[in-house]
């Protein structure tokens, strides 16, 4: 699938994209034409593809750090090193770590302290065993795309070294996301701070954490950035509503991953309930496990009506985990029945559920089917398991409504593998409207139409990115001190 040009819909030309790109490889648009005639057009109807390559798709889900902070990069920070081994520091981590590649050697291989030909020493055994996985694909894809490299061995890499170098430069995430990977936007769920004020506000949209928000460890981080004395759970309350009042309207949604940590079992536990709790926390005194859930629950649910009375989605963490050596898979096989439960109690909610709730897939497709405020959200999943991806866009289209899906969110903390990721969601939703039709599901004409429908319009309607854009074109962290401070 050639790289294609989002400033409109028409196909960017080979000079522009190498200009927009900064003239980052001589072979890096031919490399990734040739990847594409091999790889990613093989197989697929021919007006689908055309239609998928040159529309733009909607990120809605993404731990980006701030560019400054790869730019003018410094040890120490989420970005543990500034050279090529930064694209092996997320997800493919993980299957290096159970394909056997020592513990030891996969933290040194995203390290700042040895050079190329080191790494690839640690690297090498394992690559083999990893590279056709969804983040291997990932990889390899954003080093054609990037960097013209075809095949990542002990010659290229050096090359690839180089080449990494003189792409990171201020003005690169645009480049990369915009020009290269097609994407419109990005739906940043920060990992530094509840909500990032970022520097490239229509750029990389931002989340709320609720999760910081509703967790009772971090009341006393959430009320100093308020600059708000809490001594009650009424302060408290008041300390929330600062957070949204202030960071509601520039945001596009509230997220929780608290699924990495509990069930999503969240009960609507009354404020008369929490209060005792909450007040002997603030104490210093200690809380018993039954007592920070039901504190953690009440906060959850006092989130959320915020969230519903600021027209913000909720998105939830559900099914796989991220890491190695550590999934209770008891657990996950419970977000779909605690997810119904949730839709429940709140109507007026709009809940994104996210990562399809892999491996329990079909379970959320019943889901969308049957609840009318929720939405099932593919971030992540390609790269999970990409032909399983498939097979659920493919099941979603004919079980539930086109309108309630989303379908793409490449979920890492690096920029450059998110090039990688866009190309097999983009091969993916074409493979998935190709079978449909040559199965006899649909017609050509309704494939294509689907196609802007599921890559940005639901994205871009569920999210009102439109309104929201329009805010963050001024919005006020860019040009004063921010936030206003309550005392």
């Amino acid at each position: 699938m050639d790289m294609p040009s989002f400033s409109s819909t028409s196909a960017v030309s080979r000079r522009e994209l190498m200009t927009a790109a900064g003239g980052t490889a001589v072979g890096a648009l031919t490399g990734g034409e040739r990847m594409a005639d091999r790889d990613l057009d093989e197989g697929l109807d021919a007006d689908i593809a055309a239609r998928v390559r040159r529309t733009p798709l909607v990120d809605t889900h993404e731990h980006l750090v701030e560019e400054s902070s790869r730019t003018d990069w410094k040890p120490g920070g989420m970005i543990t090193c500034d050279d090529w081994s930064v694209l092996f520091m997320h997800y493919i981590d993980s299957d290096l770590i159970v394909a056997g590649m020592p513990p030891a050697d996969r933290a040194a291989l995203t390290s700042p302290d040895l050079d190329t030909r080191r790494k690839w020493q640690m690297l090498e055994p394992w690559w083999p065993a990893v590279r056709n996985t969804g983040y291997g694909l990932a990889v390899r894809f954003a080093v054609e795309a990037l960097y013209g490299i075809r095949d990542l061995n002990g010659t290229t890499v050096k090359l690839m070294e180089d080449r990494y170098r003189s792409t990171v430069k201020p003005g690169f995430y645009k480049r990369l996301l915009t020009t290269i990977a097609g994407i419109e936007s990005c739906q940043v769920n920060s990992l530094e701070k509840p909500f990032m004020p970022t520097a490239q506000p229509t750029l990389l949209m931002q989340d709320i954490s609720l999760l910081s928000l509703h967790s009772p460890e971090q009341w006393r981080a959430n009320a100093e950035h308020a600059n708000m004395r809490v001594s009650d759970l009424g302060d408290y309350h008041a300390v929330l509503d600062w957070w949204f009042a202030t960071y509601g309207p520039y945001a596009v949604a509230v997220k929780t991953q608290a699924a990495y940590g509990r069930r999503l079992d969240f009960e609507d536990v009354p404020a008369e309930a929490a209060a005792p709790i909450f007040t002997r926390l603030v104490e210093g005194g200690q809380i018993s496990p039954p007592e920070r859930k039901k504190l953690e629950d009440h906060l959850f649910w006092y989130g959320v009506r915020k969230a519903t009375a600021m027209n913000l989605p909720v998105k939830l963490h559900t099914g796989y985990y991220a890491g190695h050596n550590g999934m209770p898979m008891d657990r996950v096989a419970a977000n779909p029945s605690d997810v119904t439960e949730i839709l429940r109690r709140a109507p007026d909610t709009t809940f994104v559920i996210m990562h399809i709730g892999y491996p329990f897939w079909q379970e959320m497709v019943a889901i969308a089917k049957h609840w009318h405020n929720a939405v099932i959200d593919m971030c992540w999943a390609w790269i999970i398991d990409p032909a399983s991806s498939v097979r659920f866009l493919q099941t979603f289209l004919t079980t539930a409504p086109c309108n309630k899906v989303l379908t793409f969110g490449g979920d890492f903390i690096p920029v450059e593998p998110v090039v990688g990721h866009s190309m097999v969601a983009r091969r993916g939703i074409a493979l998935a409207l190709t079978g449909l039709v040559r199965d006899g599901w649909m017609s050509r004409p309704q494939a294509v139409d689907l196609v802007e429908t599921l890559m940005r319009g639901n994205a871009r309607r569920i999210f009102r990115l439109a309104d929201k854009a329009r805010l963050l074109e001024n919005a006020p962290w860019l040009k004063q001190e921010w936030p206003a401070r309550t005392s």
